[in-house]
């Protein structure tokens, strides 16, 4: 018999496959990409045909043997990798990293029995135009990442490695929208208006309504101040009412149509309170497969698609469920909404993969926010497939002497889609105005006059800004999470009230590409690079063709922008000695400083008023300087510290710590420094104690805090670094006392011991340096050694919502929510606490 395997990318869907694919097929999962371009370097020929130099990932070294051994023997290879751009070059990059040959590729809307049946009668190939689309996008924002990143490096500052910036050719855009907006904020002026409301009654004060006042005669009103408002109320007070007029009409509400990737995003962060990258996380668990009373099943559809498409055999089960449960009358025939550009229908809509799996019988073998996200999954696609909401709309109009009044509302005349999806009404001013009747006299309760003013346009919250991503064409499904998150860890924006500001940080980056590579961070031409690549997916253009394209005028705006000299501040001069004022960018800010300082010393704030103050808050103790209250601030970076009310008279400061505690101050040990004799003090890092010269920054000898519990200053003293051994775990980490494990050494079978390095505690093998066998601190748990308790933030998960809390990996420290394993977010540690601080 023919040996077979099936290779997908996540080992949760070998388990749903296996379910019904039983032992014929040997199921693999490659567990994502395993291969792409190194973190390090460029890895792109410029100059041959902007070859790509793939290596394969190294954390997926070992999946790559695992799977080479487990392929042995295999005649038949199906690859089965997820159906959009990069699925189709995980696929490829299989085929070149296992060395197969005569590989078949299948592909599946959904995990179901019947699909995947389907697509294994009908296997294809690997579409090497979808590949080269994704390569070129790769190639482009690599080459667009590695050559715009050190030019702000250099004109505006690097903030080491963790907090490095960047730019990017879909981050940038989508930065600068939020930066626009922000503007456009700052920059909007109220206006005032007015509206005049009436209380009326048409058989006492137990049936009244309101109607708004609309015009005098044959002239609608603009009311913009109160002295204009203050006369019409008082005539108002003294006139009559009646009922001059009564219009009914029939109108129908459509459901809205099945999700797509940006769509349920939005609904999912208004409804739910989902970040979009929690919304695809939850997504992606649903459609790999969930264990029910079935076995394990893909509830959903692939969940990243542009399309609104359904299948026929998908809507025929809909409209049997909706005939079941609600008659023939509520089949409606499906909404799919308008057009849109640049769609590429690649994939079905996001729904059920089978209607009848309702979400009250799902929701015992779900996670709270699984049976969530599939319930709304759920009643989106039904409600989709049924018949519209028909309402009865009551329009009066109302006569007050010269005055003219309108009063409306509706009663629900057949709900349709509305049966899965209810929503809250109140219909009894509509009920009241049905059984109005013209030539009826009415009688006045109160004159409601009610001052306004015209609102900015709001700012972006995740919703609207995939909203605003999507409708622009910046980005593709897949990318809309990726680049919110980006943004959000390279401190570029922040989060207040669920809606992103920009930081001081976002701003000068953003003001420096539009200055300088206005084009490449500009929304159209963002928009035309997905539609280039789209025709690269269609055949009809080469991908080499457009990155050479693109390189050519890019390659000189980079060339132009590292040699150009400071930016004049046009229309604007010195107004101490009348030079010129030239633009400068730090991370800190951006200002405008005279050309001839350092003789004359004039800047201006270039970002003033444009950053809202973050709320302050109290410390509960008082400055030890002036008396003064302390109060938490943030740094332009959005660093927090502790400062006095009383700055700038007083300028004492604190620095925090990861836990958003303050961090204690330097505590002095009766040490000498060697190197410049100042006094050796404790201060805090962010990995732990250690011993630094008080007179830093001057001096910057350091030793281990272990130094101070030896007593002995001469082996404490920290080697130099080209001195320092390279091994991952040498001497110099393993200081401090050794905890021995109930564990023996599987190389030496000596005891093993926890140590601690400067990434935090370990497991080593007691007969260093002998022995240099090493383990991670899981090791150590296994053996029953306590797990450290986690040091929960002042700082709630952006995606649950619950504490986030310092944790400790195999890297170290690091920020993860205390909702694991149910919410796994998690982001690098912030400095903090650092001498330089």
């Amino acid at each position: 018999m023919t040996k077979k395997a099936i290779i997908v990318e996540s080992p949760t869907k070998t388990r749903t496959l296996g379910r019904f694919l039983g032992d014929e097929y040997k199921l693999l999962a490659s567990r994502g990409h395993v291969r792409d371009l190194p973190k390090e370097g460029i890895a792109v020929d410029i100059e041959h045909g902007f070859a790509p130099d793939y290596v394969t990932i190294p954390s997926q070294q070992k999946t790559i043997r695992e799977l080479k051994k487990a392929l042995k023997g295999i005649d038949e290879v199906y690859l089965a990798t997820d159906p959009d751009r990069e699925g189709e070059a995980i696929a490829w990059h299989l085929v070149e990293a296992l060395g197969l040959e005569n590989v078949k590729r299948i592909e599946f809307n959904e995990i179901t029995k019947d699909a995947v049946l389907r697509a294994l009668e009908n296997p294809g190939t690997i579409d090497m135009d979808r590949v080269n689309a994704q390569q070129a996008r790769r190639i482009l924002d690599r080459l667009v990442g590695y050559k715009l990143s050190p030019v702000l490096w250099s004109r505006i500052g690097s903030r080491g490695k963790k907090g490095a910036l960047s730019a990017g050719r879909v981050q940038s855009a989508a930065l600068r929208l939020i930066c626009d907006r922000e503007r456009e904020i700052t920059a909007f002026v109220p206006e005032e208006y007015w509206s005049i409301d009436v209380l009326l009654s048409a058989d006492g004060k137990e049936k009244q309504f309101k109607a708004e006042l609309k015009a005098k005669g044959d002239q609608e009103f603009e009311l913009k101040t109160e002295a204009e408002v203050l006369p019409i109320v008082e005539e108002l007070r003294q006139t009559q009412y009646v009922v001059e007029a009564i219009s009914e009409k029939r109108t129908r509400r459509s459901p809205y149509p099945p999700f797509r990737t940006s769509t349920l995003q939005r609904v999912a962060a208004g409804k739910l309170r989902f970040s979009a990258r929690k919304t695809m996380r939850v997504a992606q668990a649903l459609y790999e497969g969930v264990e029910i009373d079935e076995g394990t099943v893909g509830l959903i559809t692939y969940m990243r698609t542009d399309s609104t498409r359904v299948s026929a055999e998908a809507q025929n089960q809909a409209h049997q469920l909706i005939a079941d449960q609600f008659g023939q009358d509520y089949i409606g025939k499906g909404a799919t909404g308008k057009p849109r550009k640049g769609v590429q229908d690649a994939h079905e809509a996001i729904r059920p993969t089978d209607v009848s799996r309702t979400p009250e019988q799902m929701r015992p073998f779900l996670s709270p926010d699984e049976a969530a996200l599939y319930e709304l999954i759920w009643r989106q696609f039904v409600a989709s497939q049924m018949a519209p909401a028909v309402y009865d709309e009551i329009g009066v109009d109302i006569a007050a002497g010269d005055y003219r009044l309108r009063a409306g509302g509706t009663v629900l005349h057949f709900p349709g889609y509305l049966a899965v999806q209810p929503q809250e009404r109140d219909e009894t001013e509509a009920q009241i105005l049905r059984e109005l009747a013209e030539g009826q006299s009415l009688e006045l309760l109160d004159v409601i006059p009610e001052q306004h003013f015209t609102k900015p346009p709001p700012r972006y919250t995740e919703a609207s800004l995939v909203r605003e991503l999507e409708e622009n064409g910046i980005g593709r499904p897949s990318t809309y999470a990726p680049t919110i998150e980006t943004l959000r860890q390279r401190k570029y924006v922040r989060m207040q009230q669920r809606t992103f500001l920009p930081t001081v940080l976002g701003l000068v980056v953003n003001d420096y590409l539009v200055a300088n590579f206005g084009d490449i961070v500009a929304i159209e031409f963002t928009a035309g690079v997905e539609e280039q690549l789209d025709t690269v997916q269609a055949g009809t253009l080469q991908w080499q063709k457009l990155l050479e394209q693109f390189y050519e005028v890019f390659e000189a705006k980079v060339q132009a922008a590292a040699e150009a000299e400071a930016r004049v501040l046009e229309g604007e001069q010195c107004p101490e000695c009348g030079g010129k004022l030239l633009v400068r960018y730090f991370p800190n800010g951006e200002f405008a400083g005279c050309e001839n300082y350092p003789d004359c010393d004039y800047s201006l704030d270039l970002l003033a008023g444009l950053v809202p103050e973050k709320e302050v808050e109290e410390v509960g103790r008082e400055c030890p300087e002036c008396g003064k209250p302390l109060v938490y601030r943030f740094g332009r970076r959005g660093s927090k510290f502790i400062g006095c009310t009383g700055y700038p008279e007083c300028e004492h400061t604190e620095a925090v710590g990861p836990d958003g505690e303050p961090v204690p101050s330097a505590q002095q040990t009766g040490m000498k420094c060697e190197q410049c004799d100042g006094n050796m003090v404790v201060r805090q890092s962010r990995r732990g104690s250690f011993l630094g010269c008080s007179n830093f920054p001057k001096c910057r000898n350091t030793k281990p805090i272990e130094a101070l519990e030896q007593g002995d200053e001469a082996k404490a003293t920290v080697q130099p670094a080209a001195e320092k051994s390279t091994d991952a775990k040498s001497e110099a980490e393993q200081t401090g006392d050794a905890q021995e494990l109930d564990l023996k050494c599987d190389k030496c079978g000596a005891p093993m011991v926890i140590k601690t390095g400067r990434r935090g505690p370990f497991v080593a093998c007691s007969a260093y340096p002998k022995c240099k066998n090493t383990k991670p601190m899981s090791a150590a748990y296994e053996t029953g050694h306590k797990r450290p308790e986690a040091e929960e933030l002042d700082e709630a998960c952006p995606d649950c919502g619950k504490p986030l809390a310092v944790r400790s990996g195999r890297h170290g420290k690091f920020i993860g929510c205390s909702g694991f394993p149910k919410c796994r977010y998690t982001r690098n540690l912030e400095d903090a606490g650092d001498q330089s601080e």
